[in-house]
């Protein structure tokens, strides 16, 4: 059939063209037209750079020249800025107290050793690891505060309660993926789409699948799914659905950081708000809209960040997590709400993000040198968070923002694979901590992110250079075997206190609310919560390890391959356990023998640490098992309130992922980057 008419014969050639650039380019037909914007990094200063100024700055007495925003807001602070001073007092207070005290009291009931040198080392230790112990729990103690009282400072989802949406107010939901697991990913993507759909506002927001794959096999996946999920959502006429748009990006530079940075430089000014998701969130739409909304209310917000809940896998193991978050990590979560107030932190994902000044502030240069503290930055949420405020923007955490979830890692194994990544990255931003112009509080996460993974190699240290004093000698030692130490006897009372406490303050947190019918009852939250806590003890000592390992490799920038199961919750096998933990249960068993032949005694020094870590495979494999995490759940173990009334958007996600998952991608899954 010939094709006469001149239109006709355009549209033809149109089309063509397009199914041409199509083949030629995947992203020519999945995304919107690109509308550059600029989005250009400064590079950083370097620490010592950055000291230097400073200290001669100081010494001059010569200012840095024009205010920045935040010298601006010292002059004027506002109603809540005065509240974070007073509550940043208190805690420091309370935090320096309570280790001198500690401190004091280990220094003065220790035996008289034989090494002073090791002895002082040792009490140095102590004061350090205290220290750190305190800030966990005064957090905690702040949360539990906040928890029963409110907090008449900080943002809230119940002052936006009853405003419309603004139309003009174009938000993107943007979900950075790499080489994931394709059903995870859409399904729970959809049910968001729907529950955005379902508010009424799917015209303010457009959906951005932004992959870094480079499996064929599962980019394909990716397309396939994200064709489906367009189909599907336009198979309902009855209501508008939101924008769908996929694009495969073929230069993976900088990883996450790189990939949400190229989206802000080709349709960042198309936008107000960007909301970022990691690969396993799942968000309703009432949530997205009251995060926009709190945006609009306030102009000077960069970033508003909502408290996650844990939620997914069946295995015991993230059942337990699941349940820790919910307990005693909303304690923190709300706690460093109360102290943090509009200096927060920003944690990658389930976040909203002013777009214009992320572009115009928050490009991250990579950090120069060699080795592992040196390239592109890993941990970039801490870095976007500061560089965001140093500019005069506010960051938030939005404790009441419900309707945000992400998952917990199926296993032991997964988990440290995730934690040998953050490790690094926090290491590495602990390298910008002088960099002129940043806030304190900014300055104060740097120091601590870095130091929830460097403490696991103090605490070694210090386990270390007890059993080098005990077997160095004691009075004690040479006169009664059979008596511990007061030192030893007074950490393990100080230090299982403090770090228990904050689930003490958790079960009374929900039990003073009412709120216990929601965890299976008192007895069944009591249950729960002794199983958390024993799983915890067991599986710590081999989180010690791991992350002085870890912190060892970003230090020497040695390369290491931690071997790990994919995501999903598929059990681990005991080669792949072995394979990771047999070198620990093998270090610690010849350590306890080598002990043993000088002085049995010393071995209470390394029992806490030594007998979780010779059961540390079967606890790793059997706490993987989806059958054990059902039957415990069967039992009313570990419940939280989402398993007794799973949201709506939570139901989607699940259904959508058992259509999805059949037939399953048999391809290797990694973490995303």
């Amino acid at each position: 059939m010939r094709i006469t008419s001149a239109p006709l014969r355009r549209l033809a050639v149109a089309s063509r063209r397009s199914a041409l650039r199509e083949e030629r380019h995947p992203n020519a037909v999945t995304a919107p037209p690109v509308n550059r914007g600029s989005m250009v990094p400064l590079p950083w200063r370097g620490f010592w750079n950055s000291v230097g100024t400073a200290l001669l700055l100081a010494v001059t007495g010569r200012g840095r020249g024009a205010d920045t925003p935040l010298d601006a807001e010292k002059r004027n602070p506002e109603p809540w800025q005065k509240a974070a001073s007073r509550r940043r007092l208190a805690f420091l207070l309370i935090t320096v107290l309570t280790t001198v005290v500690a401190t004091t009291l280990f220094a003065g009931i220790q035996p008289q050793y034989d090494s002073a040198w090791l002895q002082y080392g040792q009490t140095a230790l102590f004061a350090l690891l205290s220290a750190w112990v305190v800030t966990g729990f005064t957090t905690a103690l702040m949360g539990f505060w906040v928890s029963l009282r409110g907090d008449p400072f900080t943002l809230s989802a119940q002052e936006v309660q009853g405003h419309t949406m603004n139309p003009d107010a174009r938000t993107a939901i943007i979900m950075p993926i790499c080489n994931e697991d394709v059903a995870t990913v859409f399904a729970g993507l959809r049910a968001t789409c729907e529950s955005v759909a379902a508010t009424g506002n799917s015209r303010v927001f457009d959906v951005f699948v932004l992959s870094d794959s480079y499996d064929p096999e599962i980019a394909r996946a990716e397309r396939a799914a994200w064709e489906d999920l367009r189909a599907a959502l336009a198979a309902n006429p009855d209501q508008p659905q939101v924008e769908v748009y996929y694009r495969l990006r073929t230069r993976r530079s900088h990883r996450k950081a790189g990939n949400v940075a190229d989206f802000c430089r080709r349709w960042g000014k198309d936008y107000r708000y960007m909301v970022v998701l990691d690969a396993d969130s799942v968000m309703s739409g009432d949530c997205l809209s009251n995060m926009v909304k709190l945006m609009e209310a306030h102009p000077k917000a960069g970033i508003i960040q909502t408290a996650t809940q844990s939620i997914g896998h069946a295995t015991l193991h993230a059942r337990s997590q699941q349940f820790a978050s919910r307990m005693t990590g909303r304690l923190f979560t709300l706690g460093m709400q109360y102290w943090q107030l509009g200096e927060s932190h920003y944690w990658g994902h389930n976040a909203i993000i002013r777009v214009e000044p992320f572009m115009q502030h928050c490009a991250l240069a990579p950090i120069k040198g060699t080795g592992g503290m040196a390239g592109g930055i890993m941990s970039h949420d801490f870095v976007e968070a500061a560089l965001m405020r140093r500019a005069g923007y506010q960051v938030w955490l939005v404790s009441d923002l419900v309707g945000s979830y992400e998952q917990q890692p199926p296993d032991l194994l997964s988990e440290l694979q995730r934690d040998r990544r953050w490790c690094q990255g926090n290491l590495q931003n602990a390298r910008l901590m002088a960099e002129p112009g940043l806030h304190r509080v900014h300055r104060a996460m740097f120091v601590t992110g870095a130091l929830s993974y460097v403490s696991a190699p103090l605490w070694l240290a210090f386990l270390t250079l007890g059993t080098a004093l005990w077997l160095s000698g004691s009075k004690i030692a040479s006169t009664n075997l059979s008596v511990l130490p007061a030192e030893l006897l007074g950490l393990w009372a100080f230090t299982v206190s403090i770090l228990f406490l904050p689930r003490i303050l958790g079960i009374a947190a929900v039990l003073m609310k009412g709120e216990q019918r929601m965890f299976g009852g008192t007895w069944g939250l009591l249950k729960s919560s002794v199983l958390e806590s024993v799983m915890a003890l067991l599986q710590s000592p081999v989180r010690m390890l791991a992350h002085s390992l870890f912190v060892l490799i970003a230090v020497t920038g040695w390369k290491l391959e931690w071997k790990s199961p994919p995501r999903e919750a598929l059990a681990l096998s005991w080669r792949d356990a072995a394979a990771s933990l047999a070198p620990m249960t093998a270090v610690i068993a010849a350590l306890a023998a080598g002990i043993a032949a000088i002085d049995a005694s010393a071995l209470v020094w390394l029992l806490p640490v030594g007998l979780p870590l010779l059961l540390a495979i079967p606890v790793s494999v059997a706490t993987s098992h989806i059958e054990l995490g059902s039957m415990m759940r069967s039992r009313g173990f570990l419940l939280i309130p989402e398993e007794r009334w799973s949201p709506s958007v939570l139901r989607r996600a699940r259904l959508h992922a058992s259509r999805l998952s059949r037939p399953r991608l048999a391809a290797p899954v990694a973490i995303a980057a």
